[in-house]
């Protein structure tokens, strides 16, 4: 029987990329059992760059047809992506923010929303990327090689005011904010407010809440000893388990239960709410 590997390293980038990645996660899983893994929806823009085999998508969040990647950028969706795999994934994984996608591609989140592209569409540099990580030792210097080209390129963001206040009071609250609250705290119509919201994040308001209750969920679900799925609905704004369990088929593409048993690769623990996008992590 082959080894088991399952490595996963979680960094957070240097000052000068913080703002614009929440976080880098490196993976390294060998020995398991080949199987689909659902990339879930969450608050990120995801970059993941492969440092063995192509990423396999089965399914996009568009519905176009399946593709493979050496690197790529999937932007916010509110649907699972599906991932084949023959046990084994090797890569990085960037949690980009909404900012972000600004700051480092030159373009909103709204450009991105429902798809996945190759990386090279939106990062001149992809290539020298790519290749720089691919022949680093180890960890620690290929965090350290993004921070160096992310900072680089990272600029200031201009994003919509309106609309990046209300995905800040969104975040904060984890999607529990009611988006007639988020206007008449920014000053606008629900209708207007939405428009603006749309433009820059490609998501309606109302949409990107249930992505940001789902995704606490998930980050609940996968510690190692969870609530009772009661507990996690309430904590999450549902209005009981039942709504939960719905909006998990509609987001995730199964129950919490369901969706759980069927990952065969573990899941990372790194006390973030985000709820892993693209990537084997």
């Amino acid at each position: 029987m082959a080894d088991v590997i399952a490595e996963s390293v979680i960094a957070i980038p240097a000052p000068p990329v913080r703002e614009h990645v929440s976080r880098y996660i490196g993976f390294r899983y060998e020995g398991f059992p080949a199987a689909v893994h659902a990339g879930l929806p969450s608050r990120y823009v995801t970059v993941v760059i492969s440092l063995g085999p192509p990423l396999d998508l089965a399914r996009m969040p568009d519905g176009s047809p399946p593709a493979t990647f050496e690197a790529l950028a999937g932007g916010l969706h509110d649907t699972a992506v599906a991932i084949r795999h023959d046990g084994s994934q090797h890569g990085i994984q960037l949690a980009v923010t909404a900012s972000g996608c600004r700051a480092l591609f030159g373009m909103p989140a709204a450009e991105l929303a429902r798809t996945v592209i190759t990386l090279h569409e939106v990062m001149p540099p992809a290539a020298e990327l790519c290749d720089r990580l691919r022949s680093a030792s180890g960890w620690p210097q290929r965090f350290a090689i993004l921070d160096a080209v992310l900072t680089r390129l990272a600029v200031a963001p201009c994003l919509e005011p309106a609309a990046a206040l209300a995905w800040k009071w969104l975040c904060q609250s984890d999607g529990r904010l009611r988006v007639d609250e988020l206007a008449r705290d920014a000053g606008y119509s629900r209708r207007h407010l939405t428009a603006r919201f749309r433009a820059e994040y490609g998501l309606a308001p109302k949409t990107a809440a249930r992505v940001m209750r789902f995704e606490r969920a998930r980050a609940l679900l996968v510690r190692p000893e969870p609530p009772s799925l009661a507990r996690i609905a309430a904590a999450c704004g549902y209005a009981d388990q039942a709504h939960m369990n719905r909006e998990w088929r509609a987001l995730a593409g199964a129950s919490p239960l369901g969706w759980r048993a069927a990952e065969v690769l573990p899941f990372v623990q790194d006390g973030d709410r985000a709820g892993g996008a693209v990537s084997g992590a």
